[in-house]
């Protein structure tokens, strides 16, 4: 066993005194395929090293798990917990009949104050597994990511999409009806008074639909109730739907009544019916049009907001990366949290890699709607400094805890359960703004208030 150990860097060092009090003081675990050795989130307390069989090291990410890599004869396991005092960031699982040596905290520290050598070997350890566990992670965070945002997207564009395919099949309809409506009207021998009113009437039809009226939801019913009424005693057909369209397009009881006096009692109907059948197309025409223009939009934001075709380093407006962002992660926060916006217009635009601070926006603004879980006020605010543009991203959110705030940037730290954040958000965060831009990140967090400051510098060139 001391050969076997001594061919292990980290043992390398010790004599056969500190090999032989190593071996003593350790246990001898078997495992078969499927068992667990380490489960993510537990407590590291021991480390491992494998004498026989094959292990596999999973995280979760999501819903699915992600394979970091396969460890064997030889090799050690969970020392990077040990070391840190932290929740282990891996699970480990046997995949063949196993055989392992358990040491445990105390020991593997004592192992460290006896041999320098040791404690080089581990940070060598160290170093090469956070690279590469960084680097499959990193890869993972950007395919969920992108996933999320495609699913919000996708869910984005369905709602004006399906508006436009209903409002479509609701005019072919409606349009067959005016015509007919428009050749009775037509066909009728009434004198030019007539005439001059039923001109006036689509010039006023026109108009009412550009400034629709907003009315509050009983107001709208008395509305609909007064006129439904009256046009049931003129006779006119389906009163109960031909009386919201008139209501849409501003008529009230009061102003039909002024028809009495102009139009017979054959005429009157007719009238209304078409009016009501010409403003209900043109309010379909006006609802295909924002449809189709909120898809543009969509579209146009989700563009900019990975600038596709632009050079990696830039001039920018930093409020158009915030906006885009909004719009891009809208499906998450539409339905419960109020965006304030501080913005002060006309800030100097930045040099900046543009894709990259998106990415900055939507990981501190995802985390933002996750804590307030749906419902609660997200602030925006922005800002000049001598040789800076500041962002302040706040929400009323929980708050994070004093005692963890310091940690928050580091990789693989997360306060959400195992499985649902790789703890990597902030910390690519981090790199972006400090590493990458030269500017600074700060947070200020309270129960009910947490902020992310954040200063750009104008140049990078410099």
């Amino acid at each position: 066993m001391n050969d076997f150990l001594r061919a292990i860097p980290l043992f390398s060092g010790l004599d056969d005194y500190a090999l032989e009090r190593l071996v003593a003081m350790s246990e001898q675990l078997e495992l078969k395929p499927g068992d667990y050795l380490i489960r993510e989130g537990e407590i590291g307390d021991s480390m491992y090293i494998v004498v026989t069989g094959k292990f596999q090291i999973r995280k979760k990410a999501g819903d699915a798990e992600v394979v970091l890599a396969e460890r064997g004869a030889g090799e050690v396991i969970g020392e990077m917990a040990v070391v840190d005092q932290a929740p282990r960031s891996a699970s480990v699982i046997a995949l063949t009949n196993a055989r392992v040596m358990r040491i445990d905290q105390e020991m593997f520290m004592a192992l460290l104050d006896w041999s320098p050598s040791s404690a080089r070997a581990i940070l060598k350890t160290f170093g090469q597994r956070l690279r590469s566990t960084n680097a499959a992670l990193q890869q993972r965070e950007k395919m969920a990511s992108l996933g999320t945002l495609a699913a919000g997207i996708a869910h984005e564009l369905n709602n004006p999409a399906a508006a436009v395919k209903r409002g479509a099949a609701q005019l072919r309809q409606d349009l067959g009806r005016l015509e007919a409506l428009t050749v009775q009207l037509d066909g009728l021998d009434v004198p030019a008074a007539q005439r001059q009113v039923l001109k006036d009437l689509r010039a006023q039809l026109d108009e009412n639909t550009q400034h629709a009226q907003t009315l509050d939801a009983i107001t709208r019913s008395d509305y609909e109730s007064e006129i439904q009424d009256w046009l049931d005693a003129h006779n006119v057909a389906e009163p109960w739907e031909v009386a919201p369209r008139l209501v849409a397009l501003g008529f009230t009881r009061e102003k039909l009544e002024q028809w009495d006096s102009v139009f017979d009692d054959q005429t009157l109907p007719l009238v209304i019916e078409w009016t009501g059948a010409r403003g209900a197309s043109i309010s379909l025409l006006a609802e295909i049009a924002d449809s189709a223009e909120r898809i543009s939009n969509i579209v146009k934001a989700m563009k900019e907001y990975s600038y596709l075709d632009q050079a990696p380093l830039q001039e920018i407006d930093i409020h158009d990366g915030l906006e885009n962002t909004l719009t891009i992660l809208r499906n998450k926060w539409k339905h419960g949290i109020v965006i304030h916006r501080n913005y002060t217009r006309g800030l100097p635009k930045i040099e900046a890699y543009a894709s990259e601070l998106n990415q900055v926006w939507t990981n501190i603004i995802d985390n933002a709607i996750d804590a307030m879980q749906g419902q609660g006020e997200l602030t925006l605010c922005t800002y000049p400094e001598p040789d800076n543009v500041c962002v302040e991203i706040c929400d009323n959110g929980p708050g994070i805890p004093p005692e963890i705030q310091a940690r928050i940037f580091e990789a693989f730290f997360t306060t959400k359960p195992v499985g649902k954040g790789t703890g990597l958000g902030l910390h690519i965060s981090y790199n972006i703004i400090v590493l990458k831009h030269r500017g600074r990140i700060a947070i200020e967090s309270k129960p009910g208030y947490t902020c992310f400051k954040i200063a750009l510098p104008f140049q990078q060139s410099k």
